[in-house]
């Protein structure tokens, strides 16, 4: 007989969406076990009724979830028997002891890849059966992409130095004193990974603690050999094979992407962030914590950022900038309102986005004097601050209670078909199966939960980030509207302008294109080196604050030309020959019409704009 002690009365198990999947899941996975040779156990687990309805759960909610228990009855047999807590130990175990085997590109591809999907197996039966909080849920994702980010980072150091590259500090263990540092950030850093999500890397390399393998210390070589073996490393973790895939991998955050490799070194980066971080790189950087590589640089590395994360001075004046990464005017379906079937529960009112910017943007302002409050877990973060007088209890909890109940719909939604995922479905029998999959007998119990958590955090957020009129976005009668900082903004019933972060924003590129630009990319790309800090007029952090509040009612002036992408070019070239820039930002900014002036002049006078673009010194006398 076997033991299925960890199914017992108290999992909150839910019913089986569709019978008909059950039926041809068992069906499948009977027939996978006769043939691994577990039919015995299989059978048995069949005629229990815990066993039973836990096997109902997986083959009537996710496809994903019945290929993977199909893929290994052996496995299966395994995690039922002994639990997830002892299973996903196991898997830990392996990872570690592989640490000292030396195994080729393709042999650890394929050992990461069933530990992948061991993994997720695992994790999902353990939030399913409600065994596992949310906090343990996350955890063990995070822990098991740094663990498998930590064989692929030997892997490719010991090649590297195996050719020639450099030579390791310490053979036996690669990754110490190596130099190459892989920080985590997002929810990765936080150890809140999703169940199907991109983890979010920066790569950096000490040329000071490697030793080079020519010792002539060339930098353009070392760059090469280090940008090659993080393309590698990378490619052991997101490269989707026939055995599947470990996590997408998103270099994107790193400085500057677009114009920097995707390694490099450390002193360039802390250069970066003390001249040129933005302030939603501040945010961003409370979640950063290194997970793979030379550990101890990797905590240096972000002692050293302290200063630039954390100000002394209450920083008040940097909040709308910060805030901007999240206000948008969501002209998408489903983004801009409160509602159930089509809402994306990350980015849309309500949302798990607002949440992690209501405790981000506080840290920011309290965390320079408070280090109680530089937690970068979201609900850690939360209760910190309530605990610290910086957030009313209530409000926490709420706010706490809602992002638990949102991250579960999240991994549900995630977990169906391995999707990375955050929109409700609006088909009404996807949407009752999504109900189902999630405890409730139907839709419209889920709905009321899901609706009454969207509203409180919309509640709490509103009254956090009051309506206050600003120059950032234009409604349609040109009156003010609600800004946006930070490279992000909105036009009243155009749509989203977001250029921060490190992704092109696809809505963005509609916006453009409706407020008349041909070649929405060029415009996108322009405004993103902007805010990098890459010509003079923008170079410091204030006119990039203000070229950020005035972007919106940029763009819409200069669209309104006879031929906004030429226009756009000629103003670009204007700005980029200007020595500095708040203060005719400023001027701009307390004089909304003189950028209607300098649109029509870039757009309808092409030698007066081609003078001006040469001798910007002119527009005082236009002025």
């Amino acid at each position: 007989m076997h033991d299925f002690g960890f199914l017992n009365s108290k999992c909150a198990l839910p019913e089986a969406a569709s019978p008909e999947r059950v039926e041809v899941g068992l069906s499948r996975w009977l027939e996978a076990a006769t043939e691994a040779g577990v039919e015995d156990f299989a059978e048995q687990i069949i005629s229990d009724p815990l066993g039973r309805k836990a096997l109902e759960a997986v083959f009537g909610n996710s496809p994903f979830l019945t290929a993977a228990m199909i893929h290994d009855p052996g496995f299966t047999q395994r995690l039922l028997t002994a639990g997830p807590d002892e299973t996903f130990s196991g898997i830990m175990e392996g990872l570690g002891s592989a640490r000292g085997k030396p195994l080729e590109a393709e042999a650890l591809a394929l050992l990461l890849r069933a530990a992948k999907r061991q993994t997720a197996l695992t994790v999902a039966l353990a939030d399913i059966a409600g065994v596992w909080p949310l906090e343990k849920v996350t955890g063990a994702l995070s822990d098991f992409v740094a663990a498998a980010l930590g064989l692929a980072s030997a892997h490719v150091l010991t090649d590297a130095a195996g050719q020639g590259a450099f030579t390791l500090n310490n053979p036996d263990d690669p990754e110490r004193d190596s130099g190459l540092i892989v920080i985590a950030m997002g929810k990765l850093g936080a150890r809140e990974l999703n169940y199907s999500s991109d983890i979010d890397l920066i790569v950096l390399y000490d040329p000071e603690k490697i030793i080079d393998g020519d010792g002539d210390g060339d930098a353009e070589r070392l760059q090469k050999h280090f940008v090659g073996l993080t393309k590698k490393m990378v490619r052991l973790i997101d490269e989707r094979t026939a055995d599947g895939y470990v996590f997408r991998v998103d270099l994107r955050l790193r400085p500057d992407p677009g114009v920097t490799p995707v390694a490099i070194p450390v002193l360039a980066a802390e250069t970066y962030y003390e001249t040129l971080g933005q302030n939603w790189e501040r945010a961003a950087m409370i979640k950063g914590r290194p997970v793979a590589g030379d550990i101890d640089a990797g905590d240096a590395f972000l002692k050293r950022l302290t200063p630039f994360i954390w100000r002394k001075n209450l920083d008040f004046a940097a909040i709308q900038d910060i805030h901007s990464i999240k206000r948008q005017i969501q002209a998408h379906k489903g983004g801009g309102d409160i509602a159930v079937g089509g809402h994306n529960i990350k980015l849309g009112r309500g949302g798990i986005r607002e949440i992690e910017f209501f405790a981000q943007t506080q840290q920011l302002i309290w965390g320079g004097r408070e280090a109680a409050l530089r937690a970068p877990g979201t609900t850690d973060a939360l209760s910190a601050l309530a605990e610290n007088g910086r957030c009313d209890g209530a409000v926490a909890d709420d706010l706490i209670q809602a992002y638990e109940f949102l991250r579960r719909l999240e991994h549900r939604l995630q977990m169906i078909n391995d999707e990375q995922t955050q929109i409700v479905p609006e088909r009404p029998d996807e949407l009752e199966k999504v109900a189902i999959f999630m405890g409730y007998p139907g839709t419209k119990d889920f709905s009321a939960e899901l609706i009454h958590h969207l509203s409180t955090v919309r509640n709490h957020y509103g009254d956090l980030f009051g309506e206050e009129p600003s120059l950032g976005a234009i409604g349609d009668d040109g009156g003010g509207g609600r800004g946006g900082g930070g490279g992000e903004g909105g036009i009243r019933g155009a749509g989203n302008l977001v250029f921060t972060g490190g992704e092109r924003d696809p809505e963005t590129m509609t916006t453009l294109k409706t407020l008349g630009y041909g070649k929405p990319e060029i415009v996108d790309a322009a405004v993103r080196g902007w805010h990098h800090g890459r010509i003079r007029a923008t170079r410091s952090q204030r006119a990039r604050e203000i070229l950020t509040e005035l972007m919106p009612v940029l763009l819409k002036a200069i669209g309104q030309t006879p031929a906004p992408d030429t226009a756009f070019l000629r103003f670009d070239e204007f700005l980029t020959r200007l020595p500095a820039g708040v203060q005719l930002f400023s001027l701009f900014h307390a004089n909304p019409q003189l950028l209607d002036l300098v649109a029509e002049i870039m757009g309808t006078a092409p030698r007066l704009a081609e003078h001006l673009s040469h001798r910007p010194a002119v527009l005082d006398s236009v002025l």
